[in-house]
């Protein structure tokens, strides 16, 4: 079955690296419900990030977190009181603070991103003013797939001209995604291409110097 591929490679990849692994499901709160329970028992005590988790399937996949020591990564749609509301449930469930980051849903940069970081800023200005222990939690940006489905991203140089070189194009558009998220509170970018990555880094780099 397709679910037990996914379940096998992501155990394989898991038991390959040393670095965190995030297993991202399709979207499907059922299909994820399934495949994401699958992946934390094959993968048990290596506490891998599952993602994402929302209201549809937080009981499901927040019991296999607990069971098997996992990390959920809890998605709303940009909405700081939907964002509250699902780690609430998720903590009356029993997953345990230091198992929840919180997704509040990104988008790139031209689309919408706007709404995401005043949801991070709001998140994290209650978090820190006003003590909502329900919003002290990691922020984790799934940005990358929403910057490169874009057109600006995926048009060749000869059909949009005017946006510039496409080789170019879609680095930069990540790149300034990742900064205009960094600079809002988020903890944990998932990027695509390496040169945006490398550029980041070193935005960060000069702005720690």
């Amino acid at each position: 079955a397709p679910s037990d591929q996914a379940t096998e490679t992501a155990k394989k990849v898991a038991a390959a690296v040393e670095i965190p692994v995030i297993v991202n499901g399709s979207g499907s709160p059922d299909k994820d419900a399934e495949l994401l329970r699958k992946v934390a028992e094959a993968c048990d005590g290596m506490n891998l990030v599952i993602s994402p988790v929302v209201e549809e399937n937080y009981k499901q996949i927040g019991a296999g977190a607990i069971a098997y020591k996992h990390t959920v990564a809890a998605n709303s749609p940009i909405d700081i009181n939907l964002a509250k509301q699902l780690n609430i449930l998720l903590g009356n469930l029993g997953v345990p603070d230091r198992q929840v980051i919180v997704d509040p849903t990104t988008g790139g940069l031209g689309y919408g991103i706007e709404y995401t970081y005043s949801v991070m800023e709001r998140d994290r200005m209650a978090a820190l003013t006003q003590q909502d222990e329900r919003l002290q939690f990691p922020i984790i940006c799934n940005m990358a797939k929403e910057v490169w489905k874009t057109k600006e991203a995926k048009a060749k140089t000869e059909d949009a001209p005017l946006l510039g070189d496409a080789a170019r194009r879609g680095i930069i558009m990540e790149a300034m995604t990742a900064t205009l998220l960094l600079l809002a509170g988020a903890d944990v970018l998932v990027m695509r291409h390496p040169e945006a990555v490398r550029l980041v880094r070193e935005m960060i780099k000069d702005f720690s110097a």
